[in-house]
């Protein structure tokens, strides 16, 4: 929302657990503006 997308595609989700109390956690994803096409 912040950049203008309306979606995100293609979501990846990723968590590596380097200690006991630490986790990184990242999410990848492709933002998408939508627009309406005319047929």
């Amino acid at each position: 929302q912040e950049l203008g997308a309306d979606a995100i595609i293609g979501m990846r989700y990723d968590a590596t657990e380097f200690s006991d109390t630490i986790t990184e956690v990242l999410a990848y994803g492709t933002a998408v503006k939508l627009t309406n096409r005319e047929s």
